[in-house]
């Protein structure tokens, strides 16, 4: 019988979560300026009526800034 990992299960339900609870504003700001240069009219919040595709856009822009960050940081820049 097939045994699901609990450890593997319980991190794809938490994908939501913020790990740093202080960064939730900065995080916001990110996400605000970053439809703003997108042109994606973001309001303050319920955005349920937003097209997953333009979420998505917003979602994968905040990855790679925040990955641009950290090499910049890693870096030394």
């Amino acid at each position: 019988m097939y045994q699901q990992n609990n450890s593997a299960s319980s991190s794809s339900s938490n994908s939501n979560r913020i790990n740093v609870p202080e960064a939730r504003g900065a995080l916001d700001n990110m996400k605000y300026e970053i439809a703003n240069e997108l042109g994606i009219n973001l309001k303050q919040g319920y955005n349920g009526d937003l097209p997953s595709r333009q979420a998505g856009y917003i979602g994968g822009y905040m990855v790679k800034r925040m990955i641009e960050q950290q090499e910049r940081q890693m870096s030394g820049k």
